[in-house]
């Protein structure tokens, strides 16, 4: 059974393709195109100063902070009592700091506590704990 004629005799399918319905659509959409396209520049022409000014860096200070496994302190590789790091914390608010701590495995969790809370009374908000991964357990994207 052949599809596209009403007549019995014709055994021929119908081989034409009926464009009519593609060209209305593209006709609508650049119509649409037509009208739309004006409203992506709506901006109010404005004559601005100009000034030669330097790029601001907001990074902020990093320290690195390590803790080995006999309980010594190192503040970006120098060694420090815990008595002074309230002095250094202090020192270094003003640059909104990240403190970056290093633990070895072996140090005792309340010399971990005692850093962060010197840290937290002298206002550095930003801590991240630096570790290592597992070559058996990374993640795989």
């Amino acid at each position: 059974m052949s599809f596209g004629s009403f007549e019995s005799g014709c055994q021929q399918p119908m081989a034409e393709i009926n464009t009519t319905p593609l060209v209305d659509v593209m006709l609508v959409l650049l119509v649409i195109f037509i009208i739309t396209a004006p409203l992506f520049h709506q901006a109010v022409p404005v004559d601005l100063p100009k000034v030669d000014s330097n790029r601001l860096d907001d990074k902020p200070a990093v320290i690195q902070f390590a803790i080995d496994g006999a309980g010594q302190f190192f503040w970006n590789g120098e060694a420090v009592a815990l008595d002074a790091l309230d002095i250094r914390f202090a020192a270094a608010r003003a640059g909104n700091p990240e403190l970056h701590l290093r633990a070895d495995r072996a140090t005792r969790y309340e010399a971990v506590t005692a850093v962060m809370a010197a840290a937290q009374r002298n206002g550095v908000t930003k801590i991240a704990f630096v570790t290592e991964g597992r070559a058996g357990n990374l993640a795989k994207p």
